[in-house]
């Protein structure tokens, strides 16, 4: 269960990420009341079906792969499929993976990156105990497989094979966080890595709330709108900018729009 608290301050906030171990992982949302689920959830939104799922990933892969070669001007050769989910990810193409981070601070950029001063909304930051979900997870694959011999460090070091050959494969209802080997740079320079389901057939917030993961911490600080400038400050402060989260011209034009958009406030 996501258990919910608000913040009063930026100070409080600090203190809250601050208290959290290094074993977590976050993800920022521009508005409070949306609910964790990826692009592929979104996509095919109220009419969602592991059919449907299973339909629309395997025709963007395919589609994807196909063509992949005619505009790839950097020679990447993705090995595996978690490999290949990522860099879809990373061009926009709807997955079934979802962007988090090591960084509670990179999370609470994100969060402001889309939102709309205007509008008014409350903001969030999800953190969730990785070190946690993975064990319970493995737990789980042990217990439907005696030949599963896995655990956090080996997976570490070999993640995308495993994800191919045993989380993919046979759909188990156990959420999963990865890093793929073949990383790009945007990723590494925001400690990002992916959470899915999974079973295709089900969606990650139905995951989470499953018996496996009882007891393990997950929580939403949700942000009032009025502390939006004050956080915008303490992350220029810390040099979280686009410009340093994108390292090219993308990332310069993003931060002068997000300063832009504070200073009109």
């Amino acid at each position: 269960m996501i258990n919910e608290q608000t913040v009063k301050s930026v100070a409080e906030l600090i203190d809250c990420l601050n208290s959290l171990p290094n074993h977590y992982v976050y993800r920022g949302h521009a508005n409070a009341q949306w609910k964790l689920e990826s692009s592929l959830e979104r996509v095919i939104g109220k009419d969602w079906s592991g059919e449907s799922a299973n339909k629309f990933e395997e025709f963007s892969l395919t589609e994807f792969q196909s063509k992949f070669h005619l505009y790839d001007h950097e020679n990447i050769q993705p090995f595996s499929k978690l490999a290949w989910l990522s860099i879809m990810q990373h061009y926009g193409v709807p997955t079934r993976l979802l962007d988090f981070t090591a960084s509670p601070y990179v999370a609470l950029y994100f969060a402001l990156e889309s939102y709309n001063p205007q509008l008014k909304w409350d903001f969030a930051v999800y953190a969730l105990d990785y070190s946690a979900i993975l064990d319970r997870s493995i737990q789980h694959i042990a217990s439907k497989d005696a030949a599963f011999q896995q655990t956090r460090t080996t997976i570490h070091q070999n993640q995308d094979a495993i994800f191919d050959a045993v989380v993919d494969r046979f759909s188990y209802d156990i959420a999963w966080i990865a890093e793929p080997q073949l990383l790009n740079t945007r990723l590494d320079r925001q400690a990002g890595s992916f959470l899915l389901s999974g079973n295709r057939e089900l969606q990650i917030e139905g995951v989470l709330e499953g018996e496996i993961y009882r007891g393990v911490q997950m929580t939403k600080l949700c942000i009032p709108s009025s502390l939006y400038e004050g956080v915008f400050v303490l992350l220029r402060k810390m040099n979280i900018t686009s410009k340093s989260l994108y390292g090219d011209l993308d990332g310069l034009a993003r931060s002068i729009r997000m300063s832009m958009q504070v200073y009109s406030v």
